[in-house]
């Protein structure tokens, strides 16, 4: 078993990131909402109320992904809500202080990133794009609603044209997409519980390169690194890392929630729990 030397004497949490990632021989990071919320895009509050009142007063959500999960009766409400959703959380979305700063802080080991988040945060960040899994779809893509067929697309300026041309939240109906096989209405590329989501060659591809990665770096000196992972879909992220580090006697599971979540007590002696603020402790450890 290797030692990490940082976890012998107490230290800010910031510095303990910083310290495990110098001494990883690679790092796996897992990104949730939490990530992108620490970084400002949260889908609550001003952000979610100043884009969506109309949509807010009608169906009197709480949140944008109780929002962005709701079964609209027609197309054309359904690509107003998403259009403007796809146009906040993707298009429009700029790069993220503390996704800039982890970027900078793992790029100078072997590395992979699997997120559970849709939207753009690593692009807009200059993330190597080779390196990053999106493991639930991105909502710029689109996919056939009855998924005859193993393909995703993406069309910025329809888009952009229909939270343009959107009047009380519906679209024209010509601006509603249609699948190129079969005819049926296209929707959002991401994964559901009752549906899942097309996945393409790229995506496969990818995953086949993640995997990859893990089994390249099972025994090695690793650090999976949990930011804002809640339990939402534990199936992705925190349960294969959980069973990685059990596997890996020279593994470490570092968690940066503010939540406490349940750890299994076979990897308590492998993990650490970092609880400050999120944005804060990853801007801190960049800076150190």
């Amino acid at each position: 078993m290797k030692v990490w030397k940082t976890l012998e004497q107490k230290h800010p949490e910031s510095e303990i990131l910083k310290g495990v990632l110098d001494e990883a021989d690679a790092v796996v990071v897992g990104i949730g909402a939490g990530m992108s919320a620490a970084d400002g895009f949260t889908y609550i509050g001003e952000r979610f109320n100043s884009n969506f009142p109309d949509f807010i007063e009608k169906y009197k959500w709480l949140d944008m992904l109780q929002a962005s999960l709701y079964k609209f009766s027609t197309w054309e409400e359904y690509w107003a809500f998403q259009s403007r959703f796809i146009k906040l959380n993707y298009l429009d979305q700029p790069a993220g202080e503390a996704y800039i700063a982890l970027k900078e802080m793992i790029e100078k080991k072997p590395y992979y990133v699997i997120t559970t988040n849709a939207d753009n945060a690593f692009y807009a960040a200059g993330y190597n794009m080779d390196k990053v899994l999106y493991y639930q779809g991105e909502y710029v893509r689109l996919q056939c609603s009855d998924f005859c067929h193993d393909k995703t697309y993406r069309d910025d300026d329809l888009i952009l044209e229909m939270v343009e041309k959107q009047v009380d939240m519906k679209i024209p109906s010509e601006l509603v997409p249609h699948c190129p096989e079969c005819g049926a209405p296209m929707e959002k590329n991401k994964r559901t519980a009752e549906k899942g989501m097309v996945e393409d060659d790229a995506f496969n591809a990818q995953r086949d390169d993640y995997n990859a990665f893990l089994k390249a770096h099972d025994s090695d000196k690793v650090i999976y690194l949990e930011i804002g992972v809640g339990h939402t879909t534990p199936q992705f992220i925190k349960h294969p890392f959980w069973r990685q580090t059990r596997q890996n006697e020279n593994a470490l599971f570092v968690t940066m929630n503010q939540k406490s979540y349940r750890i299994p007590e076979a990897i308590k002696p492998q993990t650490v729990f970092l609880t400050d603020d999120i944005k804060e402790t990853i801007l801190n450890a960049h800076n150190n």
